[in-house]
Order: C-alpha cells, then structure tokens, then sequence
C-alpha cells in the first residue's frame, strides 16, 4: 500500500507540480484548495488526484479535513505545507487584515495542518513534513514585510519541529524557492521578467517541477538522514 502524501494548495502552479510528481513516484496523493472549485475540478479530472476544499486558516477545517482525507485514503505520512497567499503593500500603508491574512494563512496554517498530524507520525514513528517557504523568507522584499515575516517563521518552525521529530523517526525540511514561472510570474510584464532573470545566475526563471522534485526527494526514505535543513531552490539568485 503506498504512502498517503497531503499537498495544501496543491491543484495550482507549484503544488500542482509537487501533487503530480508525487503521484509519479508512488504516493497515493490528496491536494487541497481554499476557493477555486473549477481549478480544483479540473486537476482532478485530468490528474486522477483527490481534492478537498478548506482554509488552512482556520485550525478546526484543517482538522475535520484531514480527517476526511484519512478516511479516504489512510494515514498521512507525508504533508507539504505549499498554500500561501500575499497580499503586498508598502509597511506604511499595510493594513492590520493584510498583515493578519498573510500571517494566519503562510505561518499559522502551517501549525494548522501540521498539528493534527503530528500524534499520529509520532504513533507510527515515521513522517515527512516539508514546509515551502521562500527566497523572501531569507532575503526580506520591498512591500512585503507581512509575507517576508511568516516565511521566515516557516522557517525557524521547521528547524525547531526537527529537532522534536528526530527521535520519532519524523524529518522535518523546508524548500525556499526563488522567481519561478507560475501564472502569477508570467503574468508580469516582460521587461519585469527580464530584470528579474537578470539577477539569477542560472540565467533563467525556476520551473515548479524544480520545487517538485526536491520534494520527492525529502519525502523518500533516502533522505531520512536529513532534518532541519533549508533548501534554496532560487539560481543562486541568493545564497544563504
């Protein structure tokens, strides 16, 4: 029986990618989505892939789904906590439901997700918990203090939550990614893209299939061996 691996926001760009390699390699797979239902609706009819629908916002729906996605398909083993929104503003001009939105959705909703599941890893004494985070979790950006600040908590939550997990035979990893072609990226204006290619060595935008396959990898038995470890997937756009 294989592994049962939950994806959030994962039927769109990035956790579309980590959703599909997974399947790929073997997980039985189930991706969430907070409001898209035609997007969702889609995936799965062209993917085979489950959707659920539920904020990661909101502690209680996270429970209650996970509930129903172990029902459906067994225990979770590995979880990828992918959702993130922003919601960009000069400081100065950022309102307090800009900063709470991002915060309660990028940071909380990784404790949301993640502590439901963590009795039942400890139990089986095995779990694989990826966080994506960001190049602007380890950089900071212009406008985005609120999204900068919850990135970088997924951040510290992962180097402290591997440190409880080690012993339960739980990894606990987080993945920043730099500029990568989404529809939101592409969606830029071309001399925006340029200047931004501009400053990644590799010379080219990240593909989310670059994302998806260091997750595949943090989510195998081969790399038990790594805990608490930051992957920046960026170009050498930034090196931490």
């Amino acid at each position: 029986m294989s592994r049962v691996a939950l994806v959030t926001g994962g039927s769109r760009g990035i956790g579309a990618a980590i959703s599909m390699a997974l399947k790929e390699a073997g997980y039985t797979v189930a991706a969430t989505y907070a409001g898209n239902d035609e997007a969702a609706a889609k995936f799965t009819e062209e993917t085979g892939i489950k959707t659920y629908k539920w904020s990661v916002a909101d502690y209680d729906a996270c429970a209650d789904g996970i509930a129903k996605v172990e029902a459906d398909l067994g225990p979770v083993e590995v979880l990828v906590n992918n959702a993130g929104i922003t919601r960009d503003a000069p400081f100065h001009k950022m309102s307090r439901e800009q900063w709470q939105e991002v915060m309660d959705t990028n940071l909380s909703g990784v404790f949301n997700m993640t502590h439901p599941l963590w009795p039942g890893m400890r139990e089986r004494k095995f779990g694989r918990v990826i966080n994506i985070s960001s190049i602007n979790g380890q950089k900071g950006q212009f406008g985005q203090a609120n999204y900068s600040a919850a990135k970088a908590g997924d951040i510290g939550f992962t180097k402290a939550l591997a440190q409880e997990g080690a012993r339960a035979g739980i990894t606990v990893n987080v993945i920043c990614p730099g500029y990568i072609a989404t529809e939101m990226v592409m969606a830029v204006p071309e001399k925006v893209r340029e200047s931004i290619i501009s400053t990644i060595p590799v010379g080219r935008l990240g593909e989310p299939e670059d994302i998806a396959r260091c997750v595949v990898f943090l989510a195998s038995d081969e790399a038990g061996f790594i805990t608490g470890s930051t992957i920046t997937a960026n170009g050498g756009q930034y090196l931490a």
